[in-house]
């Protein structure tokens, strides 16, 4: 039974980037602009235009173009960019393992921080330390990250001088160097990812608080911090693995704005160059990686939350 449920799901993810796929071409298909014109720039004459889009297999019907992207991505072969004529593999690899640090960093902080203050939250409702944690959190998803990109340069690097600007990748002697050039952008992304998993972890205990068994595990006098450590928690990790699951999707293909702001050489910002210079192949292919970062998450949390709960083990 749960080999078929996990069959199933995959099946769910693999139909889900299959749809996704005809999405991103068709997408791509109806951007404005010519990549070739673009390529050529003043030296766009007709004849020219005519043979750069012979080369580049422009000139095939979609459909065509579409069947060969997709056998191409299914063995890895990405191809080459039409903008700058290098390797695809060679412009993401790099821009890859930026987005993948800053995302490995960022989880390694926030999720723990967040799953105890959501809890904290949880043992004590209604306590001053309840409401402190609550409001914040609401304060904190009611602002747009650009803004707290922007407040954080003004105070911690042009007014304190504290952290630097501008995150930059480089050589470092320890990880001191490297976490102090990547301050900015790892304690937006904190801020921003943090409040979300608060509230939905101290939504999800306090929703599971009001069973049946938790009531009669108060009768008997067992202590709060008990009842939601051993019990209450167990059974909420379904909801809150999928929040984390998200925050963690939108880690890798989310942060366009925050890359943009401290010039950080992510994939979600080649993403977005590849869109200025109408280089389909590049953008295609960012496209795909993020959809598939989400359909990987989705699909652990969706294990992670039958492996908690027998109820989705074993359905009626």
């Amino acid at each position: 039974m749960m080999g078929q449920m996990i069959l199933r799901r995959a099946g769910i993810g693999l139909a889900t980037l299959w749809v996704v796929s005809v999405l991103v071409f068709a997408g791509t298909e109806i951007l404005p602009g010519d990549v070739a014109e673009v390529m050529l720039g003043q030296e766009a004459t007709p004849v020219a235009l005519e043979n750069l889009r012979e080369k580049l297999g422009l000139n095939k019907p979609a459909p065509v173009r579409y069947l060969e992207w997709l056998q191409d991505m299914a063995t890895a072969d990405l191809g080459m960019s039409q903008a700058g004529g290098t390797s695809i593999d060679k412009l993401i690899g790099s821009r890859l393992y930026n987005t993948m640090l800053l995302s490995a960093i960022v989880a390694a902080i926030a999720v723990p921080v967040s799953l105890i203050l959501g809890l904290l939250a949880a043992m004590f409702p209604g306590s001053r330390l309840d409401r402190i944690i609550t409001s914040a959190t609401l304060c904190l998803i009611s602002v747009p990250e650009f803004f707290i990109a922007t407040l954080l340069v003004l105070i911690l690097a042009i007014q304190l001088n504290w952290l630097p600007a501008i995150a930059y990748i480089t050589e470092f002697e320890s990880v001191w160097q490297l976490l102090r050039s990547l301050a900015m952008p790892i304690l937006t992304l904190c801020i921003v990812i943090a409040a979300q998993i608060i509230r939905m972890t101290r939504a999800t205990v306090l929703n599971v608080m009001s069973s049946p068994y938790i009531e009669m595990a108060i009768l008997k006098g067992v202590p709060r911090k008990r009842i939601i450590l051993r019990h209450a928690l167990f059974n909420a990790i379904g909801p809150i693995v999928n929040v984390i699951a998200l925050n963690l999707a939108y880690l890798v293909s989310g942060v366009v704005i925050v890359e943009t702001i401290f010039a950080y050489p992510g994939l979600a910002k080649l993403m977005v160059d590849g869109v200025q210079t109408r280089d389909m192949p590049l953008v295609q292919t960012c496209a795909m990686i993020f959809c598939t970062t989400y359909v990987v998450l989705i699909f652990v949390a969706d294990l992670a939350a039958m492996m908690s709960n027998p109820r989705l083990r074993h359905p009626k």
